[in-house]
């Protein structure tokens, strides 16, 4: 797989329209079809749609260069709904986007923490009061051993700062509770990874000092808030099994109706309820271990769902109430942990009531979200969580930080979560911000590579009818199917055929991206499609790996693949039977290779006894602007042909792969083999 992945596909649905039979011969064996568990196809009145998504970038002040990275980490909204401040760590700084028509976002200007502090000062968490906006600010600069932080309280109709809160230790997470009252702040004092502590490893606990939680009453004017310390009992938190109590790290908080603050403590694989009216600590209990199994644990190229974990700590980050007894986590992991899920607790006893095990992973190897390159860390990474209600149920909604989505989870039996939708964001979602009064969702994404031009960015959901118009086409629109309860793995599909005898069958095929070559079955009466075949790729009996850029069916039985080389050289025409057997590989004619260089074959269509081959870039001696496409006839394995050439139509689409103008010639090389 190479560049213009978009243009590459457009050549080879060309060619395979011009070459398709409808002869009755299967083009592949026999090989066990795939079922899809998940009923993918919710009314539009019971989905969400999305609306907008808003690049943070055309936020940024005017003196900042576009390539600067920018993000957005954490999300509030204003009381009315219409105004999203998210956090910018990177560059320092808190964002204002307007909302107000979610179908068209508009930024509103930033707020420097420079103006406020220091300039090295970083947000870590908003949430807004009425009219004001509740700053969260890291002021540790790096100093691990003498964490600060402060909260600043800003009116949100001019900036302006109208207190500042000292909070006595570096800040993570804060929270409102539902009445307005007071708010929570997880006081991490955390970690530095690169220290090594007496006896123990590189980034190990403990690093004094220990993690608390700030309560600030929010009663009268904000001039006169102040916070309320709260610390925990290291005994208590021993004899609840927490790892290294005596150096707690409070996460992440979330408050319930009745005021009950639930904390994460996540290097310590914790969990604590206290009472936020009175400071009081009601309960300190353990997230547990969880051994899981049918997931990705190597990082070797394949989706390989044979591996598992064994009694690995939870370590949850977010936290969210389910009512006023459940709490919901998603188990990210930091330290020695981390699970792949997430866990719905009985609040008062500290009992798991579910576990997500393998599921999330799962969902993200159906729909081609699995991050292959993650497999032996934390695979899809569930960081953010946020609880609401939709119709009068309650809603769990998990970011998965690496696979680049939100979950969308029916909690109204705790005990038995159902599955609802899957909704696609930009790379490192972290900020779930449910807008329950105008049924919108905000996702605010904090992973941002200018050169890439992946930005991080705010993406705006609406649930229901009165959104359907703008999130057209559903998401997915393929996935895969499950064989032996695991899912199809699969990505990187640049490869696209007909299938000669049935309408409503394709084939793709996988590229070198994910190991050893497949053929993937796609049935597209099924909605989403569905991948419902895999045909291993051999040789000698062996899968064998290919950098596989193109597939034709053949009316005869079998595939035909257009396969990319490092150099020239590699470039070859690959039959493969009906069992996945390879019959010849076919190299390109010696001079057409020798022109090449790392971007070769790109499509390739069967039609008759012909081959036709696109190739993706100019050969070194042709002008720019020329590409070709190859003509291969015969059963011999090598040889050389004639040149010709022609002249195409205007193009009706721009790229660098597209003729430049009518009077562009392609020229096409033809082999006849029959030795």
């Amino acid at each position: 797989m190479r560049t213009a992945r978009a243009a590459a596909v457009t050549t080879v649905a060309a060619l395979i329209l011009a070459g398709c039979s409808t002869e009755d011969n299967q083009p592949e064996s026999s090989t066990p079809k795939a079922t899809s568990p998940i009923d993918w196809n919710l009314p539009d009145a019971d989905r969400y749609h999305r609306t907008a998504t808003y690049p943070v970038y055309l936020n940024k002040p005017a003196e900042d260069p576009a390539d600067r990275e920018t993000v957005a980490e954490i999300s509030t909204v204003t009381p009315d709904g219409n105004t999203v401040i998210y956090t910018d760590a990177a560059a320092k700084r808190i964002g204002f986007v307007d909302i107000a028509d979610p179908a068209k976002p508009v930024g509103k200007g930033t707020l420097s923490l420079a103006e406020l502090g220091h300039k090295d000062d970083q947000p870590t968490s908003v949430a807004v009061v009425n009219d004001h906006v509740l700053v969260v600010v890291d002021t540790t600069g790096g100093d691990f051993a003498h964490p600060s932080g402060r909260v600043d309280i800003v009116r949100i109709a001019d900036r302006t700062r109208v207190h500042s809160v000292d909070l006595g230790g570096q800040p993570d997470s804060i929270a409102i509770s539902p009445d307005g009252s007071f708010a929570a702040i997880a006081m991490e004092n955390q970690r530095n990874e690169e220290f090594t502590p007496p006896g123990k490893e590189e980034g190990d606990l403990p690093q004094p000092p220990t993690g608390f939680v700030q309560l600030i009453d929010l009663t009268g004017a904000p001039n006169t808030w102040t916070p309320r310390k709260v610390d925990f009992d290291v005994e208590a938190a021993r004899k609840a099994g927490l790892d290294t109590p005596e150096d707690l790290e409070p996460e992440y908080v979330s408050i319930n109706s009745r005021g009950q603050v639930a904390v994460t403590l996540q290097e310590n694989n914790g969990i604590a309820v206290l009472d936020g009216h009175t400071g009081q600590v009601a309960k300190i209990f353990s997230a547990g271990s969880q051994s899981v199994t049918g997931i990705d644990t190597k990082e070797d190229g394949a989706i390989d769902q044979t591996g598992s974990i064994k009694d690995t700590p939870r370590e949850p980050d977010a936290i969210g109430w389910i009512g006023d007894d459940y709490v919901a986590t998603a188990n990210e992991g930091d330290w020695k942990g981390g699970t792949r899920g997430w866990t719905i607790f009985d609040a008062g006893t500290g009992k798991v009531v579910w576990d997500a095990g393998n599921s999330l992973e799962q969902l993200a190897v159906r729909t081609g979200l699995h991050i292959e390159s993650r497999a032996e860390s934390k695979g899809p990474e569930p960081e953010g969580l946020a609880i609401t209600t939709i119709g009068g149920r309650p809603v769990a909604l998990i970011a998965s930080e690496r696979s680049n989505f939100v979950a969308v989870y029916d909690v109204s039996e705790p005990a038995a979560p159902r599955f609802r939708q899957i909704l696609p964001t930009t790379p490192g979602p972290e900020g779930v911000l449910p807008i329950p009064s105008r049924n919108l969702l905000a996702i605010s994404s904090e992973s941002d590579d200018a050169e890439a031009r992946v930005r991080a960015s705010v993406t705006i959901y609406g649930y229901g009818d009165d959104f359907k118009a703008e999130g057209k086409p559903n998401f997915p629109s393929i996935v895969s199917g499950d064989i032996d309860g695991a899912p199809i793995g699969w990505g990187a599909l640049g490869a696209l055929s007909a299938d000669p005898k049935n309408d409503n069958r394709l084939y793709t095929a996988t590229d070198i991206a994910y190991g050893s070559a497949r053929i993937l079955g796609i049935d597209v009466a099924h909605k989403p499609a569905l991948i419902e075949t895999e045909l291993a790729v051999t040789e000698v009996g062996k899968p064998v790996t290919l950098d596989t850029e193109g597939v034709s069916a053949r009316p005869d039985g079998g595939f035909v693949l257009a396969v990319e080389g490092e150099d020239g050289a590699g470039n070859q025409i690959v039959y493969v039977a009906a069992d996945g057997h390879i019959e010849k590989r076919v190299p390109l004619p010696k001079d057409i290779a020798a022109q090449l260089g790392s971007q070769g074959l790109e499509g390739v269509a069967v039609d008759g006894d012909a081959v036709w081959v696109a190739l993706q870039r100019e050969l070194k001696s042709d002008p720019k602007g020329i590409v070709r496409i190859g003509r291969y006839t015969g059963t011999g394995t090598s040889g050389t042909g004639s040149a010709t050439s022609w002249t195409p139509p205007p193009p009706k689409m721009t790229g660098w792969v597209s003729p430049k103008s009518p009077s562009t010639t392609v020229n096409c090389w033809s082999s006849s083999v029959t030795s």
